[in-house]
């Protein structure tokens, strides 16, 4: 049996600084406290229902994409093991263990670094109606998900709420200035084909990614939050891609279909997800942890 899902933080009656679709965030002073629960959304919306385990994998793999990307860019990582955690907060292993994350504090940058190397989701849409993404010209007669002929930079706006916006580089270099936007660009492709390369030779395809940066206030670019998880990447499995349609995917693909199959108007009240459908949804996550990470969580 799967643990029961750990849907909200309470940490010595603190609380979170900040409280996202999937993390709770504590200011320690110099540092944060990241928490990755195990609340999932769709549509715009945090369900009814929680994923057991997802917020482990989410946090896990960030790390192990952590570790493994650091000749590429720094990152914002400190402390994962929860017995070297501030005592206060030792007395939460329980919670913390394994789906936490102690991270030093930076300025966040005010967009996102999507790299697409394949044509969907909103690219695909975009594609549709311009030939173009975010201003990118590409070849015409492109089906969905066909692989593009090079991977493409496509920054989009950070929502509080709602989807994020995609812009074109020329208004992302407005927002923060060309000289950044050209480093961002640069190490959006590198982490990307760095990824790529990786899943793919554990059988699975890294359609898209979007990565988040900081400036530290000596004006160093550190990559934060979460990477290429399957909440922030769309993964597909190898042996099953057939372009010209949507693709299998390891992510949230069971939650959306079910959604879709009740025909629920997506506004509240939100749902709650059957057992089954929790069920299979965990084990994409752990099975998307599973290949590219090659062990089980901890």
């Amino acid at each position: 049996m799967p643990p029961p899902p750990l849907l909200d933080t309470r940490l010595n009656g603190l609380v979170p600084h900040c409280r996202g679709k999937v993390r709770d965030i504590y200011d320690l002073g110099d540092t944060l406290l990241m928490i990755a629960t195990d609340r999932i959304s769709a549509f715009d919306y945090v369900l009814g229902s929680g994923i057991p385990d997802k917020g482990r994998v989410l946090t896990q793999l960030s790390v192990f994409w952590f570790e493994a990307t650091r000749h590429i860019v720094p990152n914002h990582l400190i402390e994962t093991d929860v017995r070297r955690y501030p005592e206060h907060l030792r007395r939460h292993a329980d919670v913390l263990a394994g789906r936490s994350m102690i991270v030093r504090k930076t300025n966040p940058v005010p967009i996102e670094c999507v790299a697409r190397g394949y044509l969907a989701g909103s690219g695909w849409k975009d594609y549709l109606a311009t030939g173009t993404v975010c201003g990118v010209r590409l070849p015409a007669g492109l089906r969905e998900s066909d692989r593009l002929p090079e991977p493409i930079f496509t920054p989009a706006t950070k929502a509080t709420s709602g989807h994020d916006i995609n812009i074109s580089e020329d208004d992302a270099a407005r927002l923060i200035g060309a000289p950044l936007l050209a480093r961002l660009r640069s190490l959006t492709i590198a982490l990307y084909g760095f990824g790529t390369a990786h899943a793919e030779r554990c059988g699975i395809l890294l359609a898209d990614t979007k990565f988040e940066f900081g400036l530290t206030p000596e004006g160093d670019v550190l990559l934060i939050d979460e990477v290429m998880t399957p909440d922030s990447s769309r993964y597909w499995p190898k042996d099953l891609y057939n372009p010209g349609r949507p693709q299998v995917s390891f992510d949230k693909q069971f939650v959306r279909d079910y959604l879709e199959r009740i025909r629920w108007n997506k506004q509240p009240p939100v749902p709650s997800l059957p057992d089954d459908v929790v069920a299979r949804t965990r084990e994409k996550y752990l099975e998307a942890f599973r290949r590219l990470a090659g062990r089980e969580i901890e």
